[in-house]
């Protein structure tokens, strides 16, 4: 995989890979911004992080799926903190791809193995992907990733 950009202001606030990877495995919502016919669209999803991958989980059925498969650039937030010297969060831009069936049912797919665990575990607190045969796989493939941390000031 190539690596994505580095950030080059803010460093003093950015975050290291450990505490990225940290962060974006405690966090819940992520919001979406997809390019659509009539301008940008932005909606909240729940998601995983890999370690190189964000993985999103999408009704296909939405304008979101609709826009991504049109057209995969895409910036993905994910932010927490109420008071300004709490303020943190990851910006993530790149390219999606469909991965596995669209909607997912069930096949045996590899490449959703890890990712389906990590998402099981983390909102239904169990071992095995449950499949409604509404939602799909986008993988956000990394361009750029910006981070920053308030705390660090």
């Amino acid at each position: 995989m190539t690596q994505p950009a580095t950030q080059k202001r803010g460093r003093r606030i950015a975050m290291t890979k450990e505490e990225l990877d940290a962060f974006l495995a405690e966090e819940r919502t992520c919001r979406v911004a997809t390019v659509s016919p009539s301008g940008p669209h932005v909606t909240p999803l729940w998601f995983v992080w890999d370690g190189d991958f964000l993985w999103i989980y999408s009704l296909t059925k939405s304008q979101r799926w609709t826009d991504a498969v049109r057209d995969p650039r895409v910036a993905v937030a994910v932010d927490a903190g109420i008071e300004y010297m709490e303020l943190r969060g990851v910006e993530i831009v790149g390219e999606v791809e469909v991965v596995g069936e669209a909607p997912r049912k069930g096949a045996d797919v590899p490449e959703l193995t890890q990712p389906e665990s990590l998402f099981a575990k983390k909102y239904f607190g169990i071992e095995d992907m449950p499949h409604d045969g509404r939602h799909g796989w986008l993988r956000l493939r990394p361009a750029t990733i910006r981070s920053w941390d308030f705390r660090k000031l």
